[in-house]
């Protein structure tokens, strides 16, 4: 099963800043701190060693290895698990002009074997809260505020108190 998904939200600021947010990912120390990672709400992004090729972690159940990394514009991620997440997710910027900037996540994968029924039954509904906590937290750390922050669905709040 092919699977296509994108969360974007432009952002009043210009592509560095925007940037520098991707590059803060699984930072999470005091000198380094992850501002775009929506922690503690959702399991923090962790890697083996600072963001960079061949870094190996995830979050929660998802693991991945850092595949592509262009600092202060775009970080891909090669899915190596739950089982039968065949694909990718990536971060990046995309300047609008030197004002705006758009803050992309992109998922491209196949679903296969378990996952045909993972995906879309539970990953697909927290993976679009956690992207749109993540774009709420973007949007707050560039400009001081979030517009309309996002909203967990019932069906969501019980998948994350089943989870627990």
């Amino acid at each position: 099963m092919p699977v296509y998904n994108v969360h974007e939200r432009v952002l009043a600021a210009d592509a560095s800043e925007v940037g520098a947010l991707i590059d803060s990912l699984s930072g999470g120390t005091a000198d380094r701190p992850d501002r775009l990672w929506p922690q503690p709400d959702w399991p923090a992004m962790e890697f083996d060693r600072p963001l960079a090729v061949g870094a190996v972690g995830g979050h929660g159940p998802v693991r991945y290895t850092v595949a592509a990394y262009v600092p202060g514009s775009w970080v891909r991620f090669a899915f190596s698990g739950p089982r039968g997440f065949d694909g990718f997710h990536e971060f990046a910027a995309l300047p609008l002009d030197g004002e705006r900037t758009v803050l992309r996540h992109t998922l491209a994968m196949r679903a296969t074997g378990p996952a045909r029924l993972s995906w879309p039954l539970a990953f697909r509904w927290m993976h679009d809260a956690c992207l749109e906590d993540a774009l709420d937290r973007a949007e707050a750390a560039c400009t001081g505020t979030v517009a309309r922050p996002s909203r967990w669905s019932p069906y969501v709040r019980l998948l994350r108190s089943l989870a627990r």
